[in-house]
C-alpha cells in the first residue's frame, strides 16, 4: 500500500478521485481496500483542516444569525445589551461587547460564551 502525504491541490484532487472509486466498490472493513480508504480519508481530513479550516464564528455575526434564526428585533436585544442605540453600536461594531452583555446573551439566547468572547473584526 503506497501512500504519500498530500502536498498540493493536485494531490488533493487525485486522492479525492481515488476515495470516490474506493467508495463505489464498497470495500469490506479491514480488507486492503478498506484500510486504504480509511488511511486516505484521514489524509484528506488533515489536509482540508489545515488548508480549508473554518475559524471560530464572529461574535456579532453569531448574534445576527441568532436574531434571524429566532425572528428577533433590535428591541428584543435591549434587555441583554442596552437601549436600541447601544444595540446598533454593537451590531455595527462601534462598541465591543461587555462581560455583562456576554453573560446575558449567553443565558437568554444560548449563544456559546466562547463565541461571544471571540474577537470582532
Amino acid at each position: 500500500m503506497q501512500i504519500k502525504p498530500i502536498h498540493c491541490q493536485a494531490d488533493h484532487k487525485a486522492v479525492l478521485r481515488e476515495i470516490s472509486v474506493l467508495m463505489e466498490s464498497d470495500p469490506e472493513p479491514g480488507s486492503p481496500e478498506g484500510d486504504r480508504l480509511d488511511v486516505l480519508t484521514i489524509l484528506v481530513e488533515a489536509y482540508e483542516a489545515k488548508h480549508f479550516g473554518i475559524g471560530p464564528p464572529d461574535p456579532v455575526e453569531a448574534i445576527k444569525f441568532r436574531m434571524e434564526q429566532s425572528g428577533l428585533t433590535v428591541k428584543d436585544l435591549e434587555p441583554m445589551i442596552g437601549k436600541s442605540n447601544r444595540v446598533y453600536e454593537v451590531l455595527n461594531r462601534k462598541r465591543p461587547l461587555t462581560l455583562a452583555m456576554i453573560r446575558r446573551l449567553h443565558a437568554q439566547l444560548g449563544i456559546l460564551a466562547q463565541v461571544l468572547i471571540g474577537s470582532t473584526k
